[in-house]
């Protein structure tokens, strides 16, 4: 199915260093798209541009600090040269914190919603500016989270930045319709990477697990059929919405 393929498109990737937004860079190039690849950690940029470019695939590593509105309109321009244009941005870059409710003071709350809010906001309109510009539309895809519908001890400043990022998801998607701008956005739930796999592995992970009606916890390429839905022509129809990608995780009570 053409509509699936990604063949000639540019596609900008925030947080790609490592983790799921690295996954996300791949798959998207072995979809056919040419990929800038965005980060603050260079070194870790090039080696999986390096990667990318013995695939087959082409990609532009691109320093990029998304608290730093400066940083995002340099980053989002680089992009442009680099690659031709933007057609798909995949929102990823995100921060988490462990503290009680209590216990987060006023910094932790701000570098949380400064980057996984307003630097969101900040890219999907920079990105939309050349879009609308370039008059070709195009497909933003948010990375949020199951805790955007779901509370959850000891993550409540995150939990609430992907609640905002979930209704801004629809804010921007009704707005920039008539551009044929598409923005949606993916809830992961628990997903296997370097950072998470020793609380999966954890007795109090393996509690969790027991919730998951699959009985198993994610792997980050279980997100990619969802990524391609939502950056290809197959969603053309498809704009506003949140995919859960969780095992059923949100279908069970607490």
């Amino acid at each position: 199915m053409t509509e699936w393929t990604l063949d000639g498109r540019a596609a900008l990737v925030t947080g790609a260093s490592s983790g799921l937004g690295r996954n996300f860079a791949l798959t998207l190039a072995k979809a056919g798209a040419n990929v800038a690849i965005a980060a603050r950690r260079l070194d870790r940029l090039d080696t999986l541009a390096e990667e990318i470019e013995a695939l087959g695939g082409h990609a532009a590593p691109i320093g990029l600090d998304v608290t730093d509105t400066g940083s995002i309109h340099t980053a989002v321009e680089q992009a442009v040269a680099a690659l031709g244009g933007i057609d798909i941005l995949i929102n990823n870059s995100g921060i988490a914190t462990t503290d009680s409710a209590l216990d987060t003071d006023e910094a932790t709350w701000d570098r949380v919603m400064d980057t996984n809010l307003k630097g969101a906001w900040l890219m999907a309109q920079a990105t939309a500016r050349h879009m609308i510009r370039a008059g070709n539309g195009g497909s933003i895809v948010n990375i949020a989270s199951v805790l955007a519908i779901r509370a959850q001890k000891g993550t409540a400043p995150y939990g609430i930045s992907k609640a905002g990022l979930l209704q801004m998801t629809k804010a921007l998607a009704l707005e920039w319709a008539r551009y044929d701008i598409r923005v949606n956005a993916i809830a992961p739930g628990y997903i296997e990477t370097d950072i998470s796999r020793g609380f999966m592995q954890s007795d109090a992970g393996q509690r969790m697990l027991k919730s998951i009606p699959q009985r198993r916890f994610g792997q980050p390429e279980d997100l990619d059929g969802a990524l391609l839905l939502l950056a290809s022509d197959a969603s053309r129809h498809i704009t506003g919405v949140l995919i859960p990608v969780d095992g059923g995780h949100t279908l069970a009570l607490p």
